[in-house]
């Protein structure tokens, strides 16, 4: 490999380029670069808008990229994930907590204050052992020796954090592959399975029939999906009990309804869910939950000490909604063909390798056609899972959508404030089309330069 570039041979001919025709295209490049808050991988555009007045049909205002550097106009990406933007994947970060926040403590985003009085737990529901894999501190960082087994593969050692052996199985040959990619692949539908299987257990449990339970309780969560480092998917939830109302708002529920039954209920449902994987030659293969389930009952307020707070909680789920299969060692992008003998050179461990072989060998339409539902290649670099990371039921609280309309509205009233028309009063007519995404390695270098010198603070969206 050739070595980098100095800096000054990248950002100079880019510097020139910008202002080929003028300085108005260098300076303008600097202001759409500020604009997009340090997003890493900009989306470029070229089109035209034209604003209308609603009522008499007069064009207030018109736009066009032809004016701007390159014939293009640059936005934010978007994405959640912070290995490749971690300037939006702040942004997501931010939504997640303040959505979660809202469903604990309620008393804003149309959520009622009374739900800190609700029964409400975090519950953490694992994948099943496919084989030894090295290990770990414990929770609390104390060093462990890492299974010692008389028989069998074994390891002695007591691996630190951040060993990147922890999460690699002990006898590669030995470790159940197909199983660990069918399991992820049918982690949402175990997900799903599960919250109709706690309210059945939860009516069970209460003496009521499902009916009667529905007519007076309503389940409400959150939850994130994080990779262990062994690289199958767990999942953490904030789970909540409601009053059941006909008009739909959010009630506490009747007094028998309490936390440890919740928390019962979410433990035997956990051990029911049965998922049946098809046939890629081990016959009736049922896909369940680990054994390793944890529930903690969440304390209302700002309490000192180890207990579970709302603040706690939703920081503790928003830090993972940015996160993805790359933290156990796969890769942040879609593969191809091309990339199965490469891809330990990519920056994949041998274990992330051998799953995403795995999911690819098991995605071929010709040998293995009843998995074809499961777009196993097109999810091969997520090791097969294919969900969201970030769900929630419709009456937890407040939605992705509303926070991102939220910051919409406030900028279009910083906007009518300048003079500019007002939104309620005309109609915005617009023609986009892609044009790339990501700086040249010249402009990358130029705008790191120039974000550095921007305050954090705007930089940041704020709620």
């Amino acid at each position: 490999m050739s070595s980098p570039a100095p800096l000054a041979e990248l950002v100079g001919p880019v510097i020139r380029d910008l202002a080929r025709r003028s300085g108005h295209d260098l300076t303008r490049w600097l202001t759409q670069t500020a604009r997009l808050r340090g997003c890493a991988e900009p989306v470029r555009l070229t089109g035209e808008t034209v604003t209308v007045d609603a009522s008499s049909g007069q064009v207030l205002h018109t736009y066009t990229t032809a004016a701007e550097p390159h014939g293009q106009l640059l936005v934010r990406c978007g994405n959640r994930r912070a290995s490749r933007c971690a300037a939006c994947a702040e942004t997501y970060r931010r939504d997640t907590f303040h959505l979660i926040r809202a469903g604990l403590l309620g008393g804003s985003k149309g959520v009622p204050a009374t739900v800190r009085t609700h029964p409400r737990v975090l519950a953490t529901l694992t994948a099943p052992s496919f084989g030894p894999v090295h290990r770990g501190p414990d929770k609390r960082g104390t060093l462990q020796p890492c299974h010692p087994r008389r028989t069998g593969p074994a390891c002695f050692a007591r691996h630190p954090s951040d060993d990147p052996r922890i999460g690699q199985p002990l006898d590669p040959d030995g470790y159940d592959y197909a199983g660990h990619v069918l399991w992820n692949a049918h982690a949402s539908d175990l997900w799903r399975r599960f919250t109709i299987y706690l309210r059945r257990h939860l009516a069970g449990a209460a003496g009521l029939t499902h009916a009667a339970f529905n007519e007076q309780i309503r389940v409400s969560f959150a939850k994130v999906a994080e990779y262990q480092a062994r690289g199958v998917v767990h999942f953490h939830g904030v789970i909540r009990l409601d009053g059941r109302d006909p008009d739909g708002a959010t009630l506490p529920p009747p007094g028998w309804a309490t936390t440890e039954l919740l928390d019962g209920a979410i433990r035997s449902a956990t051990a029911a869910v049965r998922v049946q994987a098809p046939d890629v030659g081990q016959s009736n293969r049922d896909l369940a939950w680990g054994e390793q389930v944890d529930v903690q009952h969440i304390a209302p307020g700002e309490l000192d000490g180890d207990e579970l707070t709302e603040q706690k909680v939703a920081g503790y789920i928003a830090k993972y909604a940015t996160k993805a299969a790359e933290s156990s060692g796969t890769l942040d992008r879609r593969i191809r063909a091309a990339d199965l003998s490469r891809l330990v050179e990519q920056g994949a461990t041998e274990h992330a390798a051998r799953l995403i072989r795995t999911a690819w060998e098991l995605g071929n339409p010709h040998t293995h056609p009843g998995l074809l539902h499961l777009r196993l290649r097109k999810w091969a670099h997520m090791l097969g899972f294919r969900g969201h990371f970030s769900t929630r039921s419709r009456a937890y609280s407040t939605t992705m959508g509303a926070l991102r309309q939220a910051r919409t509205d406030y900028r279009q009233a910083q906007l009518a404030a300048d003079g500019l028309p007002d939104p309620d009063a005309t109609l915005v007519l617009g023609h986009w089309r892609f044009a790339g995404q990501g700086y040249t390695p010249g402009e990358s270098a130029l705008a790191a330069s120039f974000i550095d010198h921007v305050p954090k603070e705007e930089r940041n969206d704020h709620h």
